[in-house]
């Protein structure tokens, strides 16, 4: 019997993929959607494979599964999310996460992706792996041209607020920061990006691909 831990804090959507998961016959599914039910029950039980929700309560499924890693080194664990989070790869893989998988996928992705993962494979779904492989062209050609370095997990939230057409007063409060600090911090993206301003670092950002046209309002 494979035994899969699922965090969220959706019970629609725990009950459903648990149903999903259960049909398989050799699969027995476990609940929580709060960090800390989620550390009281993997320091009581194990698993073969998890799944977190990217967005439980006050806190995200990366930093929750690096606790979880920290008291089990050998956990499995995937990302189990509503939206492409592609920004956050390169923290996800350092963290030590096995990949993540959309909620859009069908049941046979699901079932196919925690299979995989009990092998050792990495799971990542092929939207991402397009989005990397743009990433990388469109960064060589930066970098011939001088430009500078991915932007970090802050800097990829406050140019998201941007695109939304937020002010500084609101994207301050979004991003839980002071407003002075967001001045700071935008004053360092401008000088990354090579930019002058708020929207022509919006725009700079999706044409290196850090930034979808879904992030823009229309």
């Amino acid at each position: 019997m494979i035994h899969i831990l699922l965090v969220d804090d959706h019970p629609s959507v725990m009950e459903g993929t648990k149903m999903i998961l259960e049909l398989e016959g050799d699969m027995q599914v476990n609940l929580a959607n709060s960090a800390e039910e989620v550390l009281e029950i993997v320091n009581l039980h194990s698993f073969d494979v998890m799944l977190f929700d990217y967005n439980i309560g006050d806190t995200n499924g990366i930093d929750l599964a690096t606790r979880v890693l920290r008291i089990n080194p050998d956990a499995i664990i995937l990302i189990y999310t509503g939206y492409e989070f592609s920004n956050h790869f390169n923290q996800m893989i350092e963290r030590g996460l096995m990949g993540y998988i959309l909620k859009t996928a069908r049941r046979e992705q699901l079932v196919t992706a925690i299979r995989c993962a009990l092998r050792g494979e990495v799971i990542l779904p092929i939207s991402l792996v397009k989005h990397l492989r743009r990433t990388t062209l469109n960064e060589t050609e930066e970098h011939e041209e001088g430009a500078t370095s991915t932007v970090s997990d802050k800097e990829y939230e406050i140019l998201k607020e941007i695109a939304k057409g937020k002010s500084n007063k609101e994207i301050a409060q979004t991003v839980l920061m002071s407003q002075r600090s967001l001045e700071y911090s935008l004053t360092h993206l401008f000088q990354k990006l090579k930019v002058k301003s708020r929207m022509e670092a919006a725009i700079k950002a999706r044409h290196i691909g850090i930034l979808a046209d879904s992030d823009f309002i229309h």
